[in-house]
């Protein structure tokens, strides 16, 4: 009877040592005898005690390695990368376990190995550019990056999911005179934007002047004209006047030079007081009266006739 339960006791046992939990989020791959056996979810197993074992426990959650490493760019400059490598287990496939637990002989030559095809990937592509252009191909070398060893990975039953380039520095030499770049291209937009300013509000200061010339002018040009025509109604009305009262005086028997002789002492009184302190000579002998009356004489005849 003792022995019984002693036989039942170790059946229990053996039986308890072949249930097998793994974890959410794992996969556990069992051998037998060395050989690769079959895989078991997450939750609750059975494996035959004593003869299978369980060899590798994968993890299939995403994981992170941070990266700290150097690169040479065409022109022979240093440049300083950090940045992180997110990846994880394809699916979990058969195929794809036996993949990811017999590649590798463990999880550190799994890190050293992507670790070096990183930056080696890397530092191919910048040995290709010069240092000028580094900072602009962050999305670049990421695509080039995934492009050169997501193949690869998948081959090892991982994939890349993404590559963060957190920080790119260079010498201190090197950071400092692309400061000065940077301040001299600042001070060359400057200088131009001042200059198409300057540019700008001298072409419209010219084109103002212009503008003002041009309306001065037709400005003038019309005062002129109303000028002109002002003076010819004056003459007309003048004209009119004379003719007017010259045929008065000859229908009342009067001598019309009176008229004349009228308009030229009009005048003499015009010249003294507009004149602002000019002298006007005049020849007032009587000689020259009579010559000046006779040429004022004949204008108006001439006038009468036309």
């Amino acid at each position: 009877m003792v022995l019984f339960g002693i036989i039942i006791a170790l059946i229990i046992a053996i039986i308890f040592s072949g249930l097998v939990t793994v974890q959410q989020g794992n996969v556990a791959v069992i051998s037998m005898f060395g050989k690769y056996q079959r895989i078991l979810p997450p939750g609750l197993n059975f494996k035959i005690p004593f003869f299978e074992q369980i060899f590798k426990v994968i993890s299939v959650q995403n994981r992170s390695i941070e990266l700290e490493f150097q690169a040479i760019t065409q022109d022979q400059a240093n440049v300083y990368f950090k940045s992180m490598l997110l990846y994880s287990v394809i699916n979990q496939d058969e195929e794809t376990i036996k993949n990811v637990a017999y590649k590798f002989i463990d999880e550190k030559s799994l890190m050293q190995t992507i670790v070096r095809t990183v930056e080696g990937s890397i530092r191919s592509f910048v040995a290709t550019k010069k240092q000028s252009e580094i900072l602009g191909l962050r999305k670049e070398i990421v695509e080039y990056v995934k492009d050169q060893i997501d193949q690869i990975m998948e081959e090892w039953g991982y994939h890349l999911q993404d590559l963060q380039l957190n920080d790119i520095t260079f010498d201190e030499a090197i950071l400092k005179s692309m400061s000065q770049v940077v301040a001299s291209n600042n001070l060359k937009a400057a200088a131009e934007n001042e200059g198409q300013a300057l540019l700008i509000t001298k072409t419209k200061a010219a084109e103002a002047e212009g503008n003002a010339i041009k309306i001065a002018a037709n400005a003038e040009r019309e005062a002129a004209q109303l000028r002109g025509q002002g003076v010819a109604l004056f003459r007309q009305e003048v004209a009119k006047g004379m003719t007017d009262a010259a045929l008065e005086m000859q229908q009342a028997n009067l001598d019309t030079s009176v008229i004349l002789f009228s308009m030229w002492t009009e005048a003499i009184k015009q010249f003294g007081e507009q004149s602002n302190g000019n002298v006007i000579f005049l020849d007032g002998s009587a000689d020259n009266m009579q010559k000046t009356l006779q040429q004022m004489m004949s204008i108006n005849k001439l006038k009468v006739k036309s």
